[in-house]
């Protein structure tokens, strides 16, 4: 979703963008484009000011803004379809589930994968997805549309250093595991409550740091035709496991 910004009418605050611009609500910024031929004091205010609330700023070909508006100004900016929820209000929230679930994606970078995977959520129970602000994929329109409409039934928080949340998450009796290689089958895996299951990203798998905070990992039995099964599938099949565990 793309809205342009009229000088008179900006405000970055905690997430408003277009002052009086109801549809937009305290929904977060993704990224603000800007123009190559863009020039003046008021786009230098804009990007500074963007910078400062940490909204990643993206140079871009005129044409690319014309193609949705000849009156952008040279200055636009996408914002998610969705509210984000803060990581804090998250953990709450799930703790009303008897046995709490959470997903957390470890760098997903393709808009279709990250909508895939909020599906598999909603399908299969999952009270909250928590993704990384920088290096990965936000929630836009494209996101949105693969996810079947599923981003409007769970909460989904962005944060900005995932090792950071999932310290938090371990201070809030949370189990932390990993979907890798690791040392126990999913199918036989005795798993504890709550507990947040971290997904990695595609062809990378879990960063290594972020592996080092997991409790233990687990891994999908498969033969050794392929080395690994796709972000959303892998999300699937593991989800499915733990459904069965959690009923």
């Amino acid at each position: 979703m793309v809205f342009y910004i009229k000088f008179s009418q900006l405000c970055l605050g905690n997430i408003k963008i277009l002052k009086g611009t109801e549809c937009i609500g305290k929904r977060t910024v993704n990224k603000l484009m800007v123009s190559q031929t863009a020039r003046g004091s008021a786009v230098t205010e804009i990007i500074n000011l963007a910078k400062q609330k940490g909204i990643a700023v993206h140079t871009v070909p005129p044409e690319k803004l014309d193609r949705f508006s000849e009156k952008s100004q040279g200055i636009a900016v996408e914002v998610s379809p969705t509210e984000y929820i803060e990581l804090e209000d998250l953990i709450k929230q799930s703790k009303s589930s008897p046995k709490s679930l959470l997903v957390i994606l470890d760098g997903i970078e393709d808009p279709h994968n990250l909508g895939a995977i909020i599906r598999n959520c909603v399908a299969f129970g999952a009270d909250g997805v928590v993704i990384p602000k920088w290096r990965a994929a936000g929630v836009n329109e494209t996101v949105s549309k693969a996810s079947a409409g599923a981003v409007e039934h769970i909460p989904i928080s962005k944060v900005a250093n995932i090792n950071q949340a999932i310290d938090l998450l371990k201070e809030n009796n949370f189990w932390i595991v990993g979907a890798e290689n690791g040392e126990q089958s999913l199918e036989d895996a005795d798993l504890p409550f709550p507990l947040a299951v971290i997904i990695g990203s595609e062809g990378f798998g879990l960063h290594s740091l972020t592996k080092k905070c997991c409790d233990f990992l687990i891994s999908i039995p498969q033969k050794n035709t392929i080395s690994s099964l796709n972000a959303s599938c892998a999300c699937a099949v593991i989800l499915y496991e733990i459904y069965k565990k959690r009923k």
